[in-house]
């Protein structure tokens, strides 16, 4: 195995042609938060290409507050007033990052004001829904991205290279897991997360699709069956299905990925393919604020592969206004995401069915 030829040449924004530009795309975020706040904004700011002008609160004080300590913010409007239109000129693009129930009405209003769109993941909390906003957006001729980080993040970008080279052969399985203690996260019982109508579900929905979108993404293929458990056991998580949860996805051509979720266990992410003639491992994968490892094993030996360390949010950020300003489509776009929401959905099917569950 060339080791200088595995940790050398990789371009981790392939994507990119354009580098600068005298008129960035101006973001609407979309929910003020702690996430909007302390990882978009900082992300959007340190990028090249686009810039927050706008704040959308429920509170308007709150917004006022932080738009205040921003250089570039120029309105802070409430939820009423965004859908009334207001400051519509201000913004080409929007950031949508309020409770999954919540996505589809500003999807709405911002594919109806022409501007592109910018959702977190899980894109909805219902199939139905996250089917309305892919019509709403074909409607309107409004580009729809899913906000997957792992697409642009250089560890998984370098996996997924070292996959279609070959390194390890024919993939067979894929392991995943992200788990975290949120009540030591975000300490409130009353958060949305918890609250299944608002969440849609909690550890598959909220971080079970890590390895779940990312095993798609390494093996550029779409589920076509599902199995699995899912449990809530502690009176916290009483109104939502899945306090932990453990699932097998199945892919074309005999390939399965194993994914766990838990939203009250120790904080771990990875995620490794297995083939035929090697591995390739990232760990830690999927929180922001970890530094990555990508490790590949072939031929016998073990190395450790080097790649820059990235904010993942403004990689995301960058790579979708370089869509906007390069009439580019986004990889993760609506029809996308809805592959995700159909899967999870199918797990907790199978769990309560004690079934396996065909997908489409």
């Amino acid at each position: 195995m060339n080791v200088d030829a595995l940790t050398g040449g990789f371009d981790r924004r392939d994507w990119q042609e354009q580098t600068e530009t005298d008129s960035p795309v101006r973001f609407a975020m979309i929910g003020v938060g702690w996430w909007t706040t302390e990882q978009a904004m900082p992300a959007v700011n340190a990028g090249d290409l686009c810039e927050t002008t706008v704040l959308v609160s429920s509170d308007r004080e709150k917004a006022a507050d932080v738009a205040a300590d921003s250089e570039t913010v120029e309105h802070a409007i409430t939820y009423e007033e965004f859908h009334d239109g207001v400051a519509s000129d201000a913004y080409d693009a929007v950031y949508i990052v309020t409770p999954n129930a919540l996505h589809l009405p500003y999807v709405e209003t911002a594919a109806e004001l022409g501007k592109a769109i910018l959702c977190e993941k899980p894109m909805e909390a219902t199939i139905e829904r996250a089917e309305r906003m892919v019509e709403v957006c074909d409607e309107h001729d409004a580009t729809l991205m899913i906000a997957y980080r792992m697409h642009t993040e250089p560890a998984v970008r370098r996996a997924k290279d070292l996959i279609d080279e070959g390194y390890i052969g024919d993939p067979l399985f894929v392991h995943g897991n992200m788990t975290e203690p949120i009540l030591e996260l975000v300490p409130d019982p009353d958060q949305w997360r918890l609250d299944g109508d608002l969440s849609g579900g909690c550890a598959v929905m909220d971080i079970g699709i890590y390895p779940l979108n990312t095993s798609r993404f390494l093996l550029d293929a779409d589920p076509t069956a599902v199995r699995g458990t899912v449990a809530s056991v502690q009176a916290e998580f009483a109104d939502v299905p899945d306090e932990h949860g453990a699932f097998q996805v199945d892919f074309p051509g005999h390939v399965y990925a194993v994914c766990t979720a838990s939203q009250n266990a120790h904080l771990d992410s990875h995620i490794s393919v297995l083939g035929t003639e090697g591995k390739v491992r990232v760990e830690p994968a999927f929180y922001p604020w970890d530094d990555r490892a990508l490790q590949l094993s072939h031929e016998g030996t073990t190395v450790d592969i080097g790649f820059e360390q990235i904010d993942q949010m403004e990689e995301e950020f960058e790579y979708f206004a370089h869509c906007l300003l390069t009439d580019t489509d986004p990889y993760a776009d609506g029809k996308h995401g809805l592959v995700d929401i159909k899967t999870i959905k199918a797990v907790y099917e199978a769990s309560e069915t004690e079934s396996t569950v065909t997908l489409d």
